[in-house]
């Protein structure tokens, strides 16, 4: 399991501060909406700088119709970064023209299908999507590990559930993790470490109990030690 820590803070320079104080460490980087639309590659660039071993994960969630995904998924996989996602509720056509686009490039991006954000509750979810979370997750899974995806973003709640659907090395990354009981915040389905070991998840995500703590690196080491 690898920590993905999330640069979600105000400003450009609250971020950099924030990777320079991780730098000596084996963890993934995620750069969100917020971030890129501000800072742009520059972000990126800087990350690498900080330490060229740092692992990017450029988290824009594309969804449009399939040959505009496959555009910005080429440009992405020109940016450097490790990993990115897309809507897997975007279909299987655009998953599929996604990584038949970006398949042939010396080294390409792992790509990620977002099932179910973990700020939905049941109830909002059905409103949208007109079916229970677990199911519809798993259609969205199955449906992505169809088109070549390398994986998808899931509650840990449905992480071993999708892997039993598709397969143990489909890739699971899972937002709303509280590694030690943090309050929820805005998040419906969240999960601590222990859960998500139990739920044989590959990528943790984690952010306010990193950025918003006396001291990011002590929260860091604790829960890599718990990894």
């Amino acid at each position: 399991m690898k920590l993905c820590t999330a640069l979600d803070l105000p400003t450009f320079e609250e971020n950099i501060a924030l990777a320079k104080e991780l730098k000596t460490f084996d963890i993934w980087l995620k750069v969100g909406f917020r971030s890129y639309i501000r800072d742009g590659k520059s972000i990126l660039h800087e990350l690498k700088n900080i330490n060229p071993n740092f692992k990017i994960f450029l988290d824009l969630k594309l969804y449009d119709i399939p040959n505009t995904m496959a555009d910005a998924a080429e440009e992405i996989a020109g940016l450097g970064v490790d990993m990115f996602n897309v809507h897997a509720s975007s279909g299987e056509k655009a998953m599929h023209t996604v990584m038949e686009r970006i398949g042939g490039l010396p080294k390409r991006p792992i790509v990620l299908a977002v099932t179910a954000l973990t700020s939905f509750d049941n109830e909002s979810f059905r409103k949208i999507y007109g079916e229970d979370i677990d199911n519809k997750a798993i259609t969205f899974a199955k449906d992505a590990y169809k088109s070549g995806i390398d994986g998808v973003v899931c509650s840990a709640h449905e992480s071993a559930l999708i892997k039993s659907h598709t397969a143990k090395k489909f890739l699971t990354l899972t937002p709303g993790i509280r590694p030690f009981g943090e309050a929820a915040g805005d998040q419906k389905r969240v999960a601590d470490i222990a859960m998500a070991k139990e739920e044989l998840v590959d990528f943790i995500v984690v952010g306010r109990p990193i950025y918003k703590a006396e001291n990011p690196k002590s929260v860091v080491e604790k829960i890599l030690s718990e990894l």
